[in-house]
């Protein structure tokens, strides 16, 4: 089966207005989904105040997405990938409408809201590929870079909005509201992309048993690169230990607000939201300021704020000083994350650049569900607070071998051409 849409729009349609469409038409439905995860964390967080609960969906949030994304670039590559989006889009949607269901007939189970989140997960790992792939089939070549930056710009914003819109929903309407609002925003969603957004013919992946083979040969190569850089190796294992270490950050804070500042929606949305500000203004910053010449320089720079400001989550009792370390935290990541990229972009060899990306994507996909298996139940036996404060301490600890890291140093500043090997 080919790439493209059976049912696609005007081929005369201009590739702007197309991609405005699909690119428009994705946002609406992701503002939906987000609204409804940041709103089951929420009502889960609030209605148990439970750690270990917070791990079983963070679990379910992110696993099924892990064991699904390796089949769905494949997936991806063999099928119609505008087909592919809206089945998946239709299973999340599916999900919301049978939960909203249950919802309205007084049915506030956490079982049934966690199966309701896995079935996303697995929904999400199906169409992120998809759409990844589907983006250079409708962009021309010399314009992706731009397409990507405003897709970011699109992102930002959401997050920005969705924590509010979902807050000020929980806070006026039932639960069941914000599902069936995430069933609205996937149906136009669906649409805009099927009967409006035209994708060109592209070959698709045979599927034959050699080509199988061939996959698990690229896959068995893009390890061995890996294993042969240490370059790579390095920043591979910082990006492991720096994702374990965030996830009190990541996922336990919503529940110390609660426990050490009260059980009030505004407050989980005042802290997603002032960090997303935080990403914003430091992409914004990076953009242009463009970090320091010396990237490793950038990445040390940015993990002491991250590491100081987790320290002080743990210490302060202040809630208008807790936001401001949020957003300071929202402002370093960035800083640590793209001259991280950026050194593996210009010293991987462009045929494993996807490869070495993967990897990155599920080492850094699955380190913050496991990291919650051991500081989900633990937070239910020691402070928040404490545990805060003993990852920053960690995380200032990476300046170690980030600073003193001579592969690293290597690639940091030098072309490619002397970096690699």
């Amino acid at each position: 089966m080919d790439n493209n849409g059976a049912n696609a729009a005007d081929p005369a349609k201009p590739w702007k207005l197309n991609v405005g469409l699909f690119v428009g038409g994705q946002a609406l439905s992701t503002f939906g989904s987000m609204m409804v995860q940041y709103a089951i964390i929420w009502h889960v967080t609030l209605k148990t105040q439970s750690g270990s609960m917070i791990t079983l969906f963070t679990l379910a949030g992110f696993l099924p997405m892990l064991i699904t994304a390796p089949f769905a670039g494949v997936w991806a590559d063999r099928w119609n990938r505008k087909l592919i989006i809206n089945l998946a889009d239709s299973a999340i949607a599916l999900a919301s409408l049978i939960a909203a269901a249950f919802l309205w007939i007084g049915v506030d189970e956490v079982g049934m809201l966690l199966v309701c989140a896995a079935v996303r997960s697995f929904g999400q790992g199906v169409q992120n590929p998809a759409g990844g792939a589907l983006i250079p089939q409708i962009v021309p070549q010399d314009q992706l870079t731009r397409v990507s930056g405003i897709q970011s710009g699109v992102n930002s914003a959401l997050g920005l909005a969705a924590p509010a819109v979902s807050g000020a929903l929980m806070a006026a309407a039932p639960l069941s509201v914000l599902f069936l609002a995430d069933v609205l925003t996937a149906a136009i969603g669906i649409g805009i992309l099927f009967f409006l957004v035209r994708v060109p013919d592209v070959p698709a992946a045979k599927t034959e048993g050699k080509a199988a083979a061939r996959y698990f040969s690229d896959l068995r190569d893009g390890f061995r690169y890996v294993a042969r850089h240490a370059f790579i190796l390095q920043l591979l294992g910082l990006a492991i230990v720096f994702q374990l270490l965030m996830c009190p950050v990541a996922l336990l804070t919503p529940l110390q607000v609660t426990r050490d500042f009260g059980a009030e929606v505004w407050r989980l949305t005042a802290i997603e939201m002032t960090f997303a500000v935080g990403v914003t203004l430091g992409g914004l910053a990076l953009g242009v300021w463009g970090g320091f010449k010396n990237r490793v320089l950038s990445m040390a720079v940015a993990d002491a704020l991250f590491g100081g400001c987790t320290i002080m989550l743990g210490v302060t009792g202040n809630f208008v000083f807790y936001l401001t370390m949020m957003a300071v935290i929202g402002i370093s990541m960035p800083l640590y994350n793209t001259p991280s990229a950026v050194m593996i972009q210009t010293n991987v060899e462009p045929s494993m650049l996807g490869r070495v990306f993967s990897f990155f994507m599920m080492i850094s996909g699955a380190a913050m569900p496991l990291g919650m298996v051991f500081f989900g139940p633990l937070s239910d036996r020691v402070s928040i607070d404490s545990l805060l404060i003993a990852t920053g301490i960690g995380i200032i600890a990476l300046l170690i071998p980030i600073l003193c890291s001579k592969s690293l140093r290597a690639v940091a500043i030098a072309p490619a051409s002397q970096a690699r090997e």
